[in-house]
């Protein structure tokens, strides 16, 4: 079972405070932002490139974000230098650190994180694609940052870093596509709004948390289970990419909370019928033709547990999915999972808030509400009540 510490560490990410020497957007920066907007730009740069290994791809994702933590919020330029001189030793002790959290993880999770550190040559393509992916989401951030600090000593020496080493990139075929086509740069900047879309916004809560930092830890939870399970390539792939993209509607419409969703006979799926309305008129024009039917597939009934069989999509569940779909070529997704996941993830943020002494009526009532939902429950295989329990107010 997945270790509460894990979740923990993940969550440590909300509070780590990007270009904190900087003046930046009340909302600010933080490192969990950041890395959930450089997995849309690695799916995004990973479609162009066509050959692609998408489990090393989320895989190498989940690690980098993890070693980022575990050598917290050092300056750029100097974690550079130090992984350039000290870069065996540094990754050798980050294995270390996180060793007692992931040597449990099913499939080879913490062999494969020490391969993805250690080798060089291990997923080369998938570590390129993602180093872009970095750069692009850093990008973005300094983009906005740029205009408030321009009497900022040294602000123009950072601009033309992060330049340089975008230009790096060009002879990249997936790169240049990706520059060239301002439809998918203004998808991934379209996301990358949900950076200020606030969870929780009724109540004050420590650390808070944007919609796109949700993303990320619900698919990175969603991932984690997948391997518990034993899950197939295919699956654990679809799994991670249903969490990251389950909320990419609210960026159209916002959050809509349940109380209001549940108030009125029909209105839930009156605003689905919106959402999907906002999909087809916004998001899905700015993408290509083959790459609609995908995200469709993760945002529509996006908590029902689906097949593909025949060209056709079937709901099932988990459980007939571990039992007679798992193996590759039924492009099954584990949509009960990934709604237990999303809870999980809220009820972790009330818990967090509740020991940092923030602690309202809404957080207090939404972590109770969610601890009952799931007591005593196993879903496809994962025993949720007791991770739940880890985090019961």
């Amino acid at each position: 079972m997945i270790r509460k510490s894990l979740i923990e560490t993940i969550f440590d990410a909300a509070s780590i405070e990007r270009w904190n020497d900087h003046i930046r957007p009340s909302r600010g920066f933080t490192e969990l932002d950041k890395q959930a907007h450089k997995m849309v730009y690695a799916y995004t740069l990973g479609k162009i490139n066509k050959n692609t290994d998408w489990r090393k791809l989320i895989e190498g994702g989940i690690f980098e974000f993890l070693h980022r933590l575990l050598l917290t919020d050092i300056k750029p330029p100097v974690y550079h230098k130090l992984m350039d001189r000290k870069g065996d030793e540094l990754n050798h002790w980050s294995v270390e650190q996180i060793k007692c959290d992931v040597e449990h993880i099913p499939q080879n999770f913490l062999e494969k994180f020490e391969k993805y550190l250690i080798d060089p040559k291990y997923s080369e393509n998938e570590k390129g694609i993602l180093n872009a992916a970095h750069y692009l989401a850093t990008k973005w951030e300094f983009d906005i940052i740029y205009d408030m600090c321009r009497s900022y000593y040294g602000i123009d020496d950072t601009r033309r870093e992060i330049d340089s080493k975008i230009d790096s990139f060009s002879d990249l075929e997936y790169f240049k596509t990706y520059q060239s086509d301002n439809n998918l740069k203004s998808f991934t900047a379209l996301i990358g709004q949900l950076r200020f879309q606030q969870r929780w916004s009724r109540s004050p809560r420590i650390p808070a948390t944007s919609v796109i930092s949700h993303m990320l830890v619900v698919a990175v939870l969603s991932y984690l289970c997948s391997c518990e399970i034993g899950a197939s390539d295919e699956r654990c792939v679809n799994n991670f990419l249903g969490g990251l993209f389950h909320d990419i509607p609210e960026v159209l419409t916002r959050d809509i909370v349940s109380p209001v969703k549940n108030s009125v006979i029909g209105l839930d799926e009156l605003i689905k019928e919106i959402e999907d309305e906002q999909m087809e008129s916004v998001l899905f024009p700015l993408i290509p033709d083959d790459w609609r039917s995908q995200i469709s597939y993760y945002t529509s009934n996006e908590f029902s547990s689906k097949v593909v069989v025949n060209g056709e999509i079937k709901t099932v569940t988990s459980n007939e999915i571990s039992k007679n779909y798992n193996r590759d070529g039924f492009y099954a997704i584990d949509g009960e999972i990934i709604r237990a996941c999303d809870h999980l993830a809220a009820c972790v943020e009330t818990y967090i808030s509740h020991l940092y002494g923030i602690s309202t009526r809404i957080l207090v009532d939404g972590n109770r509400s969610l601890y009952e939902r799931y007591k005593n429950s196993v879903i496809g295989g994962i025993d949720f009540g007791s991770l739940f329990d880890y985090f019961r107010i």
